[in-house]
């Protein structure tokens, strides 16, 4: 399990230095000395960021009014999203357990399924990957464009703290609204999943929740669902890096996008594999 994992995270960390931009052309250095130069590079300047980020968050004047916008802007603008997959991913766990549950007589045990399915590992997961896809694309693209445009440089010379106006309030939103949206999605999986049980068999909701959270309790709940505050400090805190180190100019900034997409989805899933076992021990 630990081997496995560490060789997880070294993939996600080769990811991120393969992703890193590059030096100059006339770098004639080696592939490999390259990529494991900016291995170790993109480590350290993460390791740099975060200390600059967390010496300058918690420092007032606090950005309540920006905090406030960056959370309708990752909330609010993803809920649609996020309750169309948990929607979806509701009704294709019905559709699919029903038959296989109806092969050894188990159909009574399929608003369990969904339920726990739903609330312990799908709705977590689902909505961490959708969130960084929407929200890890615009914040490194947003920050990268500022970069590359010297905006960010501008308000360091106007003495307002790009880390704390920009990646902190960003980063806060993150790790406030993953939750909710969680909720969200496992809300819409459940109806849903019920709506695909009674067109197959008729079932009132009332006894689809009460099969459906007959062995459930707050432990099968509470611990799957704040974890997903993890996910946003990963998806917040990726995206904010890539694109705060913007290079390149328009490409840059479609590096940076791009990268945050994919480093903050790779470090969500090598998260996740963590977070369970560590919600296996504390809460069996």
């Amino acid at each position: 399990m630990t081997f496995g994992l560490t060789i997880l995270i070294l993939a996600g960390a080769f990811s991120a230095a393969w992703l890193a931009p590059r030096g100059h052309p006339g770098n004639h250095s080696t592939p490999s000395k390259s990529h494991l130069v900016s291995f170790f590079e993109w480590f350290g300047e993460l390791a740099i960021f975060c200390w600059r980020l967390l010496r300058t968050a918690f420092a007032p004047p606090f950005e309540g009014r920006e905090l406030i916008r960056q959370m309708d802007e990752v909330g609010s603008k993803s809920l649609p999203l996020v309750a169309l997959a948990g929607a979806a991913i509701g009704v294709v766990l019905s559709m699919q357990t029903h038959a296989s549950l109806g092969r050894f007589g188990a159909k009574a045990m399929l608003p369990a399924v969904i339920v726990f399915t739903l609330i312990k590992e799908s709705g977590p997961i689902i909505t961490a990957l959708v969130v960084s896809g929407r929200v890890g694309a615009g914040i490194g693209a947003e920050l990268g464009s500022m970069k590359v445009t010297e905006q960010i440089d501008a308000m360091e010379a106007s003495a307002v703290n790009p880390y704390k106006f920009l990646a902190a309030t960003r980063i806060l939103a993150c790790i406030l609204v993953l939750p909710l949206l969680t909720v969200a999605a496992d809300f819409c999986g459940i109806l849903m999943g019920w709506v695909a049980n009674t067109l197959a068999e008729p079932i009132s909701f009332r006894l689809f929740l009460e099969n459906g959270f007959k062995n459930a309790d707050f432990s099968d709940l509470l611990p799957p669902t704040f974890k997903t505050a993890i996910f946003g400090l990963i998806i917040g805190l990726v995206a904010c890096f890539q694109g705060m180190r913007t290079q390149g100019g328009t490409e840059g900034v479609g590096r940076s996008a791009t990268s945050s997409v994919v480093l903050s989805s790779l470090f969500v899933i090598l998260a996740d594999v963590l977070l369970v076992k560590l919600i296996l021990i504390f809460f069996p």
